[in-house]
C-alpha cells in the first residue's frame, strides 16, 4: 500500500471512531418555560385547516384582537 491510500485509511478509521463520541456529547437544554395564570402566552405556529385548506397560523396574529383558546386532541382522528 502506497503512503497516501495508509494515510486515507488512518483517516477514515479516525473519523468513523472519532464521529460517534463527538455526535453523543449531550447538548444543553434550555430550561422548560414556565407560564402562571396572567401570563402573556409566547408566540407559536400551528398547520390549521380552514375546511378547505391547511395553511399556517401564528397567536400574534389574533393578539389584541380577540381571546384565544387553544385545546390539543391528541391522535385526533386516527383511532389511537
Amino acid at each position: 500500500m502506497t503512503n497516501y491510500r495508509i494515510s486515507l485509511v488512518l483517516a477514515l478509521t479516525l473519523a468513523a471512531v472519532l464521529t460517534p463520541s463527538l455526535c453523543a456529547q449531550e447538548k444543553p437544554q434550555p430550561a422548560p418555560m414556565k407560564l402562571k395564570v396572567g401570563d402573556v402566552a409566547p408566540d407559536f405556529n400551528l398547520k390549521y385547516y380552514d375546511g378547505t385548506k391547511m395553511r399556517d397560523i401564528s397567536l400574534h396574529e389574533f393578539r389584541g384582537k380577540k381571546n384565544v383558546i387553544v385545546a390539543f386532541f391528541v391522535f385526533a382522528f386516527t383511532g389511537g
